[in-house]
């Protein structure tokens, strides 16, 4: 049996790599380099370059390697661009993952893992929001997420799959062994925005929106360490095989920080000042998003161990200084 990662060559999907790994999984991984690397990839597992609607290559790789399970982690992400470019997110988010969970089923593939977001939720009405609050997306991000999520809905009620969606909110850092971290050019996370700032590789930050009704002014976010998340799916992979129904689960630690917050943690953690500038805010930006994660918990006997916002920082940070050695070689 084999794992099937698509998009394992980013920032999530190789930290998913080396988690499945590390419990002595066999990988493959499906990526067509757009925003990954090869070298994000270890050498234990599979790289097959290529896209995931093309479906003759997965099906092959899916018989080849004897794939009893997908995590899909391949698309687009960033909010703003998808109000700006709402078709390409459509096809890459949602036609494309079409494709993957058709052949998923034609394969005859039992389980399937999708990177799902919590801005399916658009900004909640009660905070911390369960899984049973009302979707309301308010990108078309969001909404193609959501889409997703309704394929695998109809795919498992018509066909011998069981899937779990993961609804992540905003994922930082990088893994505590400095094995991989997020490496690609103009990020637009927050905390990899500042920790390029703080270690001189931007000019400055900026900030979007200083007038949210938060108690200063800027959006608020729960803040989940990438290799809390990898983890997470690691035990809904092992719930899956071991019988479990296919469900939806919120992946964050219930604790939410405004952006003044972080740009403070930054800081802090690095003792170094660094140019914050101000800007209007940008279209799709919830005002606040906190999980309530105890389905994740329950369901997978998840229990986070990275719930530290100054050690999620400093790995973020640490990450920067490894990126600094590869790319002066």
């Amino acid at each position: 049996m084999a794992v099937l990662v698509t998009g394992g060559a980013g920032y999530i999907g190789s930290h998913m790599v080396l988690k499945l790994l590390d419990e002595g999984e066999a990988v493959v991984v499906v990526d067509d380099l757009s925003k990954g690397f090869d070298w994000a990839v270890p050498d234990a597992a599979e790289l097959v370059v290529g896209d995931i609607a093309d479906q003759a290559l997965v099906e092959e790789t899916i018989r080849r390697r004897g794939v009893d399970a997908i995590i899909h982690f391949a698309g687009s992400i960033v909010v703003p661009d998808s109000v700006s470019d709402p078709l390409g997110y459509y096809l890459n988010n949602t036609v494309k993952s079409r494709s993957l969970i058709e052949s998923a089923v034609r394969a005859g593939v039992p389980h399937f893992i999708f990177s799902s977001t919590a801005a399916v939720y658009g900004s909640a009405e009660h905070i911390p929001v369960g899984e049973d609050a009302p979707t309301l997306p308010e990108s078309p991000y969001g909404t193609s997420k959501l889409m997703t999520e309704l394929m695998l809905r109809d795919a498992a009620a018509a066909h011998p799959l069981t899937y779990t969606a993961l609804r992540y909110f905003n994922v930082a850092g990088a893994d505590p062994a400095r094995r991989t971290g997020q490496s690609t050019a103009g990020a637009t996370h927050l905390i990899k925005v500042a920790a390029e700032t703080a270690t001189g590789k931007r000019s400055h930050l900026e900030v979007y929106g200083t007038d949210y009704p938060t108690p200063d002014g800027t959006c608020i976010r729960d803040y989940i360490h990438v290799s809390d998340l990898a983890a997470a799916h690691h035990l809904a992979l092992k719930r899956l095989r071991a019988g479990g129904d296919s469900l939806v689960a919120n992946c964050g630690y219930g604790r939410g920080y405004s952006v003044r917050e972080v740009i403070d943690a930054v800081r802090r953690v690095c003792g170094v000042d660094f140019e914050v500038r101000y800007a209007a805010r940008r279209p799709g930006d919830a005002v606040a998003i906190v999980a309530n994660s105890d389905r994740a918990r329950a369901e997978f006997g998840w229990t986070p161990a990275l719930d530290d916002l100054d050690k999620i920082v400093g790995h973020a940070l640490a990450w920067e200084e490894v990126l600094r050695g590869r790319n002066a070689r």
